[in-house]
Formats: C-alpha cells, structure tokens, sequence
C-alpha cells in the first residue's frame, strides 16, 4: 500500500492542470489523507503554463514545498522539459504523447506516454484529457480510489455541472485502461 505520494502536476493553462490536482487532494481529504495542493501558473493564465504540487499522505506532512517528487504528471514538451530532471530515481513519469516531441529519456524513472488528447476526442470532449490522465495516475499509484475522485468532482463541480460527471467517470476509466494496455505491450 502507497503511504505517500509527492505529485508534480504540469501543462499550459487551460489544461486542467489545477483542477486535476483539487481533486485529487479533496479525493484525499474525504478519505481522511493528509493533503497539500499548492499551485503556480503564470501571469498569463490561459495558454501560459501552470502547475500544482499535491501531496497525499496517510501521515503527517512536513513541508508542502519540494523540489523532487515520485510522480509527474506532465501535459506538455515545456513541463517534461522542465520537471523530468525532478522525479525521484524509481519515480514515475506520465506524459501526453500528442505534446510532447522529444519523449523523457531517463532510465531510472517509470515513463509511461498516455494518448490522453486523442482519447478525450474519441469522447468528443477535450475538456477530459485531464482525467484520461489522472485515471492512468490511478490505475499506477492507486493512493485514491476512483470512487472517492467522482465524489469529488461532485463536491467540486456546479450542480448545474453535474451532468458532466458520467463523461468524468469514463474519461477516469479510459485512463486506467491505457495504462493496462501499456503494460501489456
């Protein structure tokens, strides 16, 4: 069982960068984690780049500020440029294959490219991309479970968005069958 997970969470605003990072960390709270979600994105916001650190943990946590993570979850060339040098050696690396032209090179990392964008238009809903990649985050290191996600983005989202949560949930599923398929291949 997984006590800790420090996350990178990283791409161009408008991603869904931040909000995948919530909810993870109210996924956390609800199943009485200890969490941290602190975020930094640019001042242009929307096409500028932004990322979130999120801690969760089954105890205390120190410092929400760290410079080395065991996961990365990066939607784009700019963040694996920057944040693949931070993963911790036999951390984990997940990236959207579409927006990334030089693929992360490390051997002593996990790498797992996830075809997130596609699949989010096979859903004909790019806003998903993001939970296409938390669901393969999941699916890798399950210190959540998808359950408790949906009961955040429940908690997260308008009531007049709730009719958003079933795509959600397939889009958190999708996520974790790409990751099985990868492990297959």
């Amino acid at each position: 069982m997984i006590k800790e997970q420090e996350i990178i969470i990283a791409g161009f605003g408008g991603q869904g960068v931040l909000s995948m990072g919530r909810l993870i960390a109210y996924a956390g709270m609800i199943e009485g984690k200890e969490v941290s979600w602190m975020p930094s994105y640019g001042p242009e916001m929307r096409g500028g780049t932004a990322n979130c650190i999120v801690i969760v943990s089954d105890s205390r946590i120190s410092s929400p500020i760290i410079t080395k993570f065991d996961t990365a979850i990066l939607l784009n060339q700019p963040s694996v440029d920057k944040f693949e040098k931070a993963v911790k050696p036999g951390g984990l690396l997940i990236y959207e294959q579409s927006t990334v032209i030089h693929p992360p090179t490390r051997s002593d990392i996990e790498i797992i490219p996830i075809p997130a964008i596609e699949e989010a238009d096979k859903l004909n809903a790019k806003q998903v991309a993001n939970m296409i990649m938390a669901g393969a985050f999941l699916e890798k290191k399950p210190i959540l479970k998808i359950e408790t996600l949906i009961e955040a983005l429940k908690k997260a989202l308008p009531p007049r968005r709730h009719n958003l949560i079933p795509l959600n949930e397939q889009a958190l599923n999708r996520g974790r069958e790409l990751v099985k398929q990868a492990e297959l291949a």
